[in-house]
């Protein structure tokens, strides 16, 4: 490969934006600049947006297509690529073209994996050799969820998202149903009735079955699709809410089994059928890429 070719690597293709599940979230106290803190535990999965990165003549950071009702500079994306130009000094630019499969307001963290990845990726397009621990600041600044992305782990999450533990969890299937409603998170967060002082707990507690979320009692009342969501799934096991929802989910062990509730469930919903993944696909991809 000549150094024409090098230079190119990378740029062009697709490159993951992986959704997540919250396994369990508690909410174990308040900052007094009103932050909360957290303690749950993120699962990656294998369902994606994708994210396709171009080289341009100057120094812009835009998007192919952007997302009705939201301006091009107050996108994540874009913001995270002008915080890595910001931060290094870097003169290039970069077209970034979203594909975009996850919901929005669905709890599954679309909006912080894509941005994650343009951290990522475009470090090493870049060449900025900023350090993971370096990204994973910067990402904490776009939202709470992009350091777990940026890392690429299943995780143990603590404080408002910076206290970061690698966790290994048992293999794991997911039905995923997305309700017919968009969630808001600051909505959820401010409400009057949510639960701010959980019990801390350890590692061992979550996996001998302490999986509860502690924003699932105002989630329900403010969304009914919620509620008839988690009916639906009950059938097939202990459905659960991610994040601040919308969506719910139910876990499977074996495949076969998340196939068959798949298959009943998505003529009239909207499922997603996931493995659970231990390792990011981007950064699986970025190993294969880039020999790292």
């Amino acid at each position: 490969m000549n150094k024409q070719d090098k230079s190119n690597l990378g740029w062009g293709i697709r490159w993951p934006a992986p959704a997540k599940l919250n396994l369990m979230l508690r909410i174990v106290g308040q900052r007094e600049d009103g932050y909360h803190l957290l303690q749950t535990v993120f699962q990656i999965i294998d369902i994606s947006d994708g994210l396709v990165f171009s080289q341009v003549s100057d120094g812009r950071v835009c998007l192919k297509n952007t997302i009705p009702g939201v301006r091009e500079e107050d996108d994540l994306t874009v913001r995270a690529a002008n915080i890595l130009k910001q931060e290094t000094g870097y003169q290039g630019g970069v077209c970034i073209d979203v594909e975009k499969n996850l919901p929005m307001g669905g709890g599954l963290g679309g909006g912080s994996s894509d941005a994650a990845t343009v951290l990522v990726v475009l470090n090493k397009l870049w060449g900025l050799a900023l350090s993971e621990t370096r990204l994973m600041e910067l990402g904490l600044a776009l939202g709470a969820d992009v350091p777990v992305f940026v890392q690429g782990k299943s995780t143990w999450a603590e404080g408002v998202g910076e206290k970061l533990i690698p966790i290994d969890l048992p293999k794991a299937w997911y039905v995923v149903l997305k309700p017919q409603c968009h969630v808001d998170t600051g909505e959820i967060f401010s409400a009057k009735g949510l639960t701010r002082d959980s019990k801390s707990i350890k590692i061992p507690d979550f996996n001998s079955g302490q999986v509860q979320n502690d924003c699932l009692s105002v989630v329900e009342k403010l969304h009914t699709e919620v509620r008839q969501g988690l009916d639906v799934l009950s059938k097939y096991g202990a459905a659960r809410l991610t994040g601040t929802g919308a969506c719910v989910f139910v876990q499977f062990d074996q495949q076969q089994e998340a196939r068959n509730a798949y298959s009943e469930l998505v003529s009239a919903n909207e499922a997603y059928i996931a493995e659970g993944l231990a390792l990011s696909p981007l950064h699986k991809q970025m190993s294969e890429i880039f020999n790292i």
